[in-house]
C-alpha cells in the first residue's frame, strides 16, 4: 500500500547523529512520495529511510551584523527610531520586552526607510528578529539587496525610474516584498551583497525590529596560503582575490555570487589556480571540472563554447601538477582522448584553427573577429602541451603522440597580435611570439585596457619577459583602483579609465559624476548587472605567490618547488603555499647591496631548487 503524497509528522530517536542539535527526538514535518503504509495505515519514514535520504550541505553558515547605517528616510525620529539599536550584539534569541528597538513607522507622508552596511560582501541573505507589539498581523516590508550602494537604492520591481534601469532580479532575487511575523525572526535573500534597504510599506503600524544579521554561506577552510610583503596595497590586493574565490567556492565554483552562479568552464582556470595557491587540494575543484564533463557530452562545447573546453584541459593539468592526483587525472583519460580527437579535426590542413561553436576569449575582445582567432590559435597550442603533460603523466603513449601532431600543425601559423593585450598574451604563453615584443603591447598605456579575466595572462607573460615590477605596478595601479572604489571583492568587469570622479561602490549616488556600479558595461554586465564579486578577477593572488614569493610547482604533487623570488622594489616579501604535505614557507629580504636573502621552509617530502 502506498499514498503518494501526504504530509506527516515522523518523530525519531535520532541518538546516532552526529549534529548535537539532533540528539533528542526530532519533530519533522516531510513531504512523502510513495512511502510503505504501517500497519495502522498511517505513511511513516523510518530512521534508515530518513538518513538516506538526507542531502548534507557542505556550506557551513555564520551571522554578520552589520557595521553601519548609510542612509535613514529621515532624521528627525519620526519614521525611524532608534536605528542604532541595529548595531548592536544579538545572539538571535528574542524576548517578550519589547523596550528600547529600532522602530519603523510609516504614514501617508513618509515611508520609513533604512540602508545598512555590512561592511564586506558576503554571500547569502539576511534574518529579521522583530520584537513584540501590540497587533498579531503581518507587517509587509521591501528588502533589496546590493552589492553597492546604488544598486541597493535602485529598483527592480518597477525599473522605470531614470538611471537605475539595469537593474535585474536575475539569477538572485534581490528586490522583494515580504512579511515580518509577529514576536518572531525570518530569513531571507540568496545573492551577492554588502547592503540592504528596508522599506516599511504598510502604513500607520509601527514595526518593531532588535536585529537584521546577515547569513554568510561559505566553506569553512583554512587559508593555508598567504602573502605580506612591505607594500600594504599589495597585501589587500592579495587578500582580496583570495576573499572573491572563496565566496564563489560554494556548492561548485561559481563565476559570480550574484549573477550568474553558475560553472563556467574558462572562468574556473584562474580560480583553481587561486585555490592551488590559497587553499590547496579542496573538493569543490572536482566537482566543478567533473560538472563540465558530464553535463557535455562529445562533440558538444562546455558553455557551448570552444575555448572553454580548452581551459577545462588546461585546468586539469594545473591542477594535477599542484596535488598529484593521479587516480582522479586517470578518470579524465576517456573523455580527454575524445576531445583531443574533436580538436585535431577543427584544425586545417595550413595548421589554421577552424573552432565551431561559441568563439569567444573575453567580453572585451568578443566583437574583434581577428583578435579572437589569434587567441584561440595560441589557446588551442596551451592546451595541447597540456595534454601533452597529461598524457605523458598517465602514461598515454597514443594520446600524446596527438598531441604532439596538433602542436606540430597549429605552430606552422604565425597569428598577428594585433596590438592587442589579450592576444598578446596568450600568443607569448603559447611561444608563438617573442616574450619581449608581446610586453611591449601588453605595457602600452600601463592599465589601459587591462581586463579582469584576461589581466592574469597579461601578468603571467609580463613575468615570461621579466617585467615583475611593471606588472606589480600595474596591479597596484589596475586591481587597486577597485580598493579605491570600494571593492571588498574584484569584479566582472573595470575599465580603468573610468576610474575619475567615479561614485564608488560604497557612496550615495550623486547624477553629477559617473557612477562606477550604474554607469559603465556592456554585453552581458550592463550596469547594475554587473558582478562585482567575480572569481575571474582574482589573478593577481596566484601571481604574487608565484613571482613574487617565487614559489612555483615544478613536479606534480608539489614533489619539487622552485623558489626564485622577485621583489622589484619591494624591501620584503614573505608568504606560505599549500602543498599535499604542508605549507611552504619563504621570507625573502632585500640587503642594502641589492642582493636578496631568503628564508624558506619546506616539508621533508617537497624538494626545492632555486
Amino acid at each position: 500500500m502506498y499514498n503518494k503524497a501526504k504530509v506527516v509528522v515522523a518523530i525519531t530517536d535520532n541518538k546516532n547523529c552526529k549534529n548535537t542539535r539532533m540528539r533528542t527526538y526530532l519533530h519533522l514535518v516531510i513531504l512523502v512520495f510513495l512511502l510503505p503504509k504501517s500497519v495502522s495505515g498511517q505513511t511513516y519514514l523510518s530512521e534508515r529511510a530518513f538518513q538516506e535520504r538526507l542531502v548534507k550541505d557542505e556550506i557551513t553558515r555564520a551571522y554578520l551584523m552589520p557595521v553601519d547605517i548609510l542612509w535613514l528616510s529621515d532624521d528627525q525620529g519620526k519614521q525611524v527610531k532608534n536605528p542604532e539599536v541595529l548595531l548592536a550584539p544579538f545572539d538571535g534569541q528574542l524576548t517578550t520586552d519589547g523596550s528600547g528597538m529600532c522602530v519603523l513607522l510609516s504614514d501617508n507622508n513618509a515611508q520609513a526607510s533604512l540602508l545598512l552596511d555590512f561592511g564586506k560582501e558576503i554571500y547569502g541573505g539576511i534574518e529579521i528578529a522583530a520584537a513584540i507589539r501590540g497587533e498579531k498581523k503581518p507587517v509587509k516590508v521591501r528588502v533589496r539587496f546590493g552589492e553597492s550602494v546604488t544598486e541597493t537604492m535602485s529598483d527592480c520591481i518597477d525599473n522605470s525610474v531614470p538611471g537605475m534601469g539595469s537593474a535585474t532580479n536575475d539569477h538572485a532575487m534581490r528586490d522583494f516584498t515580504l512579511d515580518i511575523p509577529w514576536l518572531g525572526t525570518i530569513e531571507v535573500g540568496n545573492s551577492g551583497f554588502r547592503y540592504v534597504l528596508i522599506d516599511l510599506l504598510d502604513k500607520g503600524v509601527e514595526l518593531p525590529i532588535r536585529a537584521v544579521r546577515g547569513i554568510l554561506r561559505y566553506r569553512d577552510l583554512p587559508y593555508l596560503g598567504s602573502f605580506r610583503s612591505s607594500n600594504e596595497r599589495l597585501n589587500e590586493i592579495w587578500n582580496t582575490g583570495a576573499y572573491t574565490v572563496h565566496l564563489n567556492m560554494q556548492d561548485y565554483l561559481w563565476d559570480g555570487i550574484k549573477r550568474d552562479r553558475l560553472v563556467w568552464l574558462g572562468d574556473v582556470h584562474p580560480e583553481v589556480m587561486s585555490i592551488n595557491t590559497v587553499f590547496g587540494d579542496t573538493e569543490v575543484v572536482r566537482k566543478s571540472l567533473d560538472f563540465g564533463r558530464d553535463t557535455t557530452p562529445l562533440p558538444g562545447w562546455m558553455n557551448g563554447m570552444s575555448s572553454y573546453s580548452l581551459w577545462w584541459i588546461i585546468s586539469h593539468r594545473d591542477f594535477y601538477l599542484a596535488h598529484g592526483d593521479l587516480d582522479y587525472l586517470n578518470e579524465q583519460r576517456t573523455y580527454l582522448s575524445g576531445l583531443v580527437e574533436q580538436l585535431i579535426s577543427k584544425i586545417d590542413p595550413d595548421g589554421t584553427e577552424q573552432l565551431d561553436g561559441g568563439r569567444f576569449l573575453d567580453w572585451p575582445t568578443s566583437e574583434d573577429q581577428d583578435v579572437i582567432h589569434s587567441g584561440l590559435q595560441a589557446l588551442m597550442v596551451i592546451a595541447m602541451e597540456a595534454g601533452k603533460d597529461i598524457a605523458e603523466w598517465l602514461d598515454d603513449k597514443p594520446l600524446a603522440k596527438k598531441c604532439e601532431d596538433g602542436i606540430r600543425s597549429l605552430r606552422r601559423q604565425n597569428p598577428s597580435m594585433h596590438d592587442n593585450k589579450q592576444a598578446a598574451a596568450l600568443l607569448s604563453l603559447a611561444d608563438m611570439v617573442p616574450a619581449n615584443e608581446a610586453a611591449k603591447v601588453i605595457l602600452k598605456g600601463g592599465a589601459n585596457d587591462f581586463a579582469t579575466f584576461y589581466g592574469y595572462y597579461m601578468l603571467e607573460a609580463l613575468a615570461k619577459d621579466g617585467k615583475y615590477q611593471e606588472a606589480m605596478e600595474i596591479i597596484s595601479d589596475y586591481w587597486g583602483a577597485m580598493l579605491d572604489l570600494g571593492a571588498t571583492t574584484f569584479w566582472e568587469n573595470f575599465t580603468y579609465q573610468e576610474r575619475i570622479n567615479a561614485v564608488g561602490i560604497d557612496e550615495l549616488p550623486d547624477p553629477t559624476r559617473f557612477n562606477i556600479h550604474a554607469d559603465g558595461g556592456k554585453h552581458c554586465y550592463i550596469g547594475l548587472r554587473a558582478s562585482l564579486c567575480h572569481g575571474w578577477a582574482s589573478g593577481p593572488t596566484t601571481w604574487l605567490t608565484a613571482h613574487v614569493l617565487g614559489i612555483q610547482v615544478v613536479e606534480p604533487g608539489a614533489k619539487v618547488v622552485r623558489v626564485s623570488p622577485n621583489l622589484g622594489d619591494l624591501t620584503f616579501a614573505e608568504g606560505t603555499y599549500p602543498t599535499p604535505y604542508g605549507e611552504i614557507f619563504v621570507r625573502h629580504v632585500k640587503q642594502a647591496d641589492g642582493t636578496v636573502e631568503s628564508e624558506i621552509k619546506a616539508p621533508n617530502e617537497v624538494k626545492i631548487i632555486r
